[in-house]
């Protein structure tokens, strides 16, 4: 993926991670369907140890990309509504960025993330004269669905809708789905006990995150 410049590019392949992460995802959603009532939906999702990060410093991110261009294709993807929350209501950017900053994740997936940002925004462009953050919803739903049509775009935005969907259902001490939102919405009755701190998964005996490097999306700058 390494020569891959944008999100048509014909050169562009499903990488491996990709297809590993999606059967598994599969699999864990079959089993959330035929699990009985009172089983926490997050059990059925592939393990993961967690590090919220501090509030101030996603407050920081978010102030230039690749983090205000993501904030943005959550908020497009699932925006809040009469009939549900939003992703700033599950809190989904806190989650993916705890996963891509934090977490033992695939160096592959993180820069695959970061690329579809510059991909993205130098679609954008090119089509508007404008970053993805600054155009209306009509001129947002456009591009994402044109990128959709890509291989690589089809990829990206699964990506980022599988974090949607993760943030939604997790326990809230893990970063996403405050005060259990997402579980009010879909009526699901969490399993028990629930962790707390001091007894999420990352601080058990044994167990570490692992510090990963951070690859900047192409193009990126400051609010």
């Amino acid at each position: 993926m390494v020569n891959i410049r944008s999100f048509f590019d014909v050169n562009y392949q499903t990488p491996l991670w990709f297809k590993e992460k999606h059967a598994q995802i599969k699999i864990s959603r079959r089993a959330l369907l035929k699990s009985a009532a009172g089983a926490s939906a997050i059990a059925a999702l592939p393990a993961k140890s967690w590090i919220p990060a501090p509030e101030a410093e996603l407050i920081q991110a978010l102030k230039t990309d690749p983090w205000l261009t993501l904030n943005a294709v959550l908020d497009h993807l699932l925006p809040a509504s009469d009939s549900g929350p939003g992703a700033r209501d599950i809190q989904a950017l806190d989650y993916l960025y705890n996963v891509v900053t934090k977490q033992p994740t695939e160096q592959d997936e993180i820069e695959f993330i970061f690329k579809g940002v510059g991909w993205l925004n130098d679609f954008s462009n090119s089509q508007s004269g404008k970053p993805f953050v600054t155009l209306e919803q009509a001129e947002k739903e456009k591009l994402l669905r044109a990128i959709s049509n890509s291989r690589a775009g089809e990829n990206w935005l699964n990506t980022l809708l599988n974090y949607i969907f993760e943030a939604m259902l997790s326990p809230p001490v893990y970063g996403g789905n405050p005060d259990g939102i997402g579980w009010k919405w879909l009526e699901h009755k969490p399993g028990f006990p629930l962790p707390n701190k001091g007894k999420r998964y990352y601080e058990l005996p044994g167990q570490k995150g692992i510090a990963v490097k951070v690859v900047a999306a192409k193009g990126s700058k400051k609010a």
